[in-house]
């Protein structure tokens, strides 16, 4: 289920705007290893209310997303997440959604 409120996804190749359409589907490389799941919607994003958008918890909140013994790693998370999530390049989902009537 995608939130109500979350944007309509961009254009592939356009700037990310949080619609979380592809984490929705199937979790990226670095969601199968920090949620242990290969297939359905990544335990790691989260919505973001202020925002009205989708936002990876790697980012956003790591300690939260990391097992208990691994929580010290959280600022080292923080920053390599953008690169290996792909922050800042583009939508490369190429997924379509249709409005439900």
């Amino acid at each position: 289920m995608i939130h109500p409120q979350a944007p309509p996804k961009p254009a592939h190749g356009a700037p990310c705007n949080g619609c979380g359409l592809c984490c929705l589907s199937e979790p990226c490389p670095l969601g199968v290893v920090l949620s242990g799941r290969r297939r359905g919607a990544c335990e790691v994003l989260r919505w973001s209310e202020a925002d009205a958008a989708y936002r990876c918890g790697a980012l956003t909140e790591p300690q939260a997303v990391l097992r208990p013994g691994w929580r010290w790693a959280a600022p080292l998370l923080r920053r390599l997440a953008p690169r290996w999530i792909a922050a800042g390049v583009g939508c490369d989902a190429h997924l379509e959604t249709t409005p439900y009537v």
